[in-house]
């Protein structure tokens, strides 16, 4: 099923904003896109055999020591290219939390900054030309329609 089917199997209403292709949170911030929300940093992380999707601000900087304390797991590392590609299909550049779509294997945790809650949120629909605005709450429906554990830290 296509990303956008799904959107609109849920009823989620988005803005959609196409842009060059970026692969930053920095060069995204030098485009300076008229749509709505916050940008999002997305950390595609690893914990030996389990993998963790990390959705917070643009601006903000990850504690992975404490989001391992969390998560009850000694360490936490940077998935590789490879393993992005091979588990989300994504491409550097283009993570987003709504490339669970392609986890047919369900290897893929959210962890969603709490700071999040009730704002709209800027995201790639899994490519990185083009920006979704889209409600935290209609997020979370995308992630359980595509039955995914979430954790907010």
């Amino acid at each position: 099923m296509d990303l956008y089917e799904v959107l609109d199997n849920l009823q989620i209403f988005y803005q959609e904003v196409r842009h060059p292709k970026v692969y930053t949170v920095l060069e995204m911030q030098k485009l300076h896109l008229d749509i709505q929300g916050i940008g999002c940093k997305n950390l595609f992380l690893k914990a030996k055999a389990h993998y963790y999707l990390y959705v917070l601000e643009e601006n903000k900087r990850a504690d992975l020591k404490f989001l391992a304390r969390f998560l009850q797991v000694s360490h936490l590392s940077f998935a590789s290219e490879e393993e992005l590609q091979n588990i989300l299909g994504l491409e550097k550049g283009s993570v987003t939390p709504l490339g669970i779509l392609y986890d047919k294997q369900n290897l893929v945790t959210i962890l969603l900054d709490k700071d999040l809650v009730g704002k709209k949120i800027l995201v790639h629909p899994n490519r990185n030309d083009r920006t979704l605005s889209l409600s935290f709450d209609d997020l979370l429906k995308v992630i359980q329609y595509l039955h995914h554990g979430y954790y907010l830290i």
